[in-house]
């Protein structure tokens, strides 16, 4: 038998030790497997961890792929200069062809290009296939069947999203995004 309270500890030490999120049932079979717990009540418990993390550095979020800690948003910069190692940046080409794979997901690359106005490059598709964030999964019935691409889990959980539903509505465009692109970098 197992207390509350330390089923409580449990749960937050298997997610905090996890190098990856951590679902409902790798919990239930794995560190929880010699209680008797149901899929509700793991959630009432996930649920308490949410709340007492709420205002602290720490919070537990629920992204894609299960559970997992993670710093408050607003705390990155200051802590970015705990790392020598800079995040990498990309370009407003490559964040568009992202955006409009996650808001049209499947598409093709034609369509991506008819939306943009402009080619999009190999290197663009390579760098967020390498990067985890889109996959190719399936292709078109036209002729030249072209690649359909869609996001991952991995982008999901990179942007702490649960599911493709959360991701905000394609807005109007801005003066900023209609302007023309002469060149596209990665």
């Amino acid at each position: 038998m197992i207390t509350d309270k330390q089923l409580k500890q449990l749960v937050e030490a298997a997610i905090f030790a996890a190098e990856d999120p951590v679902t409902l049932d790798q919990l239930l079979t794995g560190v929880l497997a010699n209680f008797s717990l149901n899929k509700p009540r793991l959630r009432q418990v996930l649920d308490q961890l949410q709340d007492d993390y709420k205002e602290r550095g720490v919070q537990l979020n629920e992204v894609a792929s299960g559970f997992r800690f993670q710093t408050r948003a607003e705390l990155g910069p200051a802590l970015a200069s705990m790392w020598s190692e800079r995040a990498p940046r990309y370009s407003a080409a490559l964040l568009e062809t992202l955006a409009l794979i996650a808001w049209q997901q499947p598409v093709t690359r034609g369509e991506i290009e008819a939306v943009r106005g402009v080619s999009v490059s190999t290197q663009i598709m390579k760098t967020l296939q390498e990067r985890g964030w889109v996959k190719v999964v399936g292709h078109k019935e036209v002729p030249g069947r072209p690649a359909l691409y869609a996001t991952t889990k991995e982008f999901l959980n990179y942007f702490s999203i649960q599911s493709v539903a959360d991701i905000p509505a394609l807005g109007q465009p801005t003066e900023t995004d209609t302007r023309e692109r002469d060149t596209e970098e990665v």
